[in-house]
Parts: structure tokens; sequence; C-alpha cells
């Protein structure tokens, strides 16, 4: 690895390699997620839908040190996308017919109870308020009205996910791809702009336009919200649990907030990470 560059650390590391090559590490055990990964770009591709693209040389995941590694062509120099050129990207993804490859259905629980449980700065009270909120939206998933047919969703569609390069725009990271409510997809912008404060009215109205239905209308927003809102709070958590001096103070805002005691959204919840 003495020529690789160190692209970005997040769940994943990505490092360029000689030769016009990303490598993608993932967390040990996670061998069956990026083959999946490797298997939704190429699909992607096969309908004619921009997306990264893995060398068709290395068919698999190659195992390192316990760590599955995949490699990709690298894009050309590129911005992230801004949310109204995710818009028709995320609609022609979800008009597309379900494949048959072994996707799963989409879990928007994933890995929160294990957060949870990692989150040293929690005092016993919010530590069952949490739990109990947990079981709530649990609940609310399983009960949720009719909208939007079932498709193939991307799982965490936000600008950093879009790759934008002179000519084209491209779809990233494929770690959650799965299939469910598209409505899920659409919620990560509308929270930008009724929870975050990141994205502005404007910016919002036009990626409703883009993508041609506005999710907040939806009679199951406010659980798609709600999911998501606790899904990040749980991640603040874990971060100001490894390092509460950069974190402490973001993570219990977001947990304050959730608990009715900052009034109303907008909360303009600074990023993480």
């Amino acid at each position: 690895m003495a020529r690789a560059e160190l692209i970005r650390i997040g769940e994943n590391a990505l490092w360029r390699l000689p030769g016009g090559v990303v490598a993608r590490i993932c967390r040990p055990g996670q061998s069956a997620a990026a083959g999946r990964e490797l298997a939704v770009a190429r699909w992607l591709r096969e309908c004619g839908v921009p997306a990264v693209r893995p060398l068709e040389w290395l068919r698999a995941p190659v195992e390192v040190d316990g760590h599955p590694v995949t490699f990709w062509e690298e894009l050309p120099p590129h911005r992230a996308g801004t949310v109204a050129e995710i818009a028709p990207l995320l609609r022609v993804v979800h008009e597309l017919p379900v494949p048959d490859l072994e996707l799963g259905r989409l879990d928007p629980f994933v890995r929160l109870a294990a957060r949870l449980g990692e989150a040293a700065t929690l005092d016993d009270g919010a530590r069952r308020w949490l739990d109990g909120r947990l079981a709530e939206l649990q609940a609310a998933w399983r009960e949720l009205p009719a909208g939007l047919p079932v498709s193939v969703v991307h799982g965490d569609a936000w600008g950093g996910n879009v790759a934008v390069t002179r000519d084209a725009a491209y779809l990233l990271d494929f770690e959650r791809t799965s299939v469910g409510p598209p409505e899920w997809d659409l919620a990560s912008t509308a929270v930008g702009y009724g929870t975050y404060g990141s994205v502005s009215a404007e910016e919002y109205a036009a990626f409703c336009a883009a993508y041609g239905v506005d999710v907040m209308t939806w009679a199951g927003y406010p659980v798609l919200r709600d999911i998501r809102e606790f899904r990040v709070t749980c991640f603040a958590l874990q971060h100001a649990a490894i390092d509460p001096d950069r974190h402490h103070e973001k993570a219990h805002y977001r947990l304050a907030c959730l608990r009715g005691e900052h009034g109303p959204r907008p909360w303009g919840w600074a990023p993480v990470g």
C-alpha cells in the first residue's frame, strides 16, 4: 500500500491505488454485503443507470486480514450531488423491476441496538427512554400506510453518494441497497429540510419537482422522519462514547430535541463524524 492514497474513512475505508483503481475496505464480517454491492452496481449498469463501476476481472470481494475488499474504477474529477441531482437518479432506480438478486428487505433498525449498547454517555433514564422509543418506532414501521409501490431502494440517498462529473451524475455506495418503500430514500432529503435545516425551501422544492412526489405529504412520512432522526441520534451517541470532548454536546442536543426539550423542527443539527 506504499503508493496508495487515502480518500476517506467512514463506515468503510476508501483508498486510491495506481492505475485508476479505488479499493473499498469493509468492516470484518461484511463479505456478503460487499458481494451484494458489486452485484447491485453491475445490475444498475446493465439497466443503464449511471453508477460507479467495479473491476470486471474481480467479481467477488477479496479478504485481507479479515476485511472484505472490493475494487472499483476511479471516476473522473467530480463533486457531490445536489438534492435536485439526486432526485432523477432515485426515480429511475425506483421504477426498475426488482431484480433476481438477494437484496433482502429494508431494515431501518439495523445496528441501532448495538449503538445504544455502546453509548456510554447515557444515564439510566435516557437509556430507558431510548429503548422504549426504539420499540415504538419498530411497531410504527410495521404499520406503515400504503404508499408508492415497493421497489429497490438505495438506502443511503444523500449528496455524498452521488458523484457529478463534467459529463454525468453517478450513484455510489450500495451497502444499504435493498427492497422496501421508495419513500425511505425520499425521506433523507425531507429530513434535511424539515429537521436539520441543511436543505433550503428552494432546494427541497427543486427535489420534489425533479422526482415528482413530495414525501412530506404522505401519511407515513412522520414515521420515516422519526426513524431517521432516531438513527442519526444513535450514531451521534456512539461517537460521543468514543470522543466525548468532540461529540457529547452534539449527541445530547439531538437526544434532547427528540424528547421535546427544544421546541419544533428544524433543530439545526450539526454533522457528526
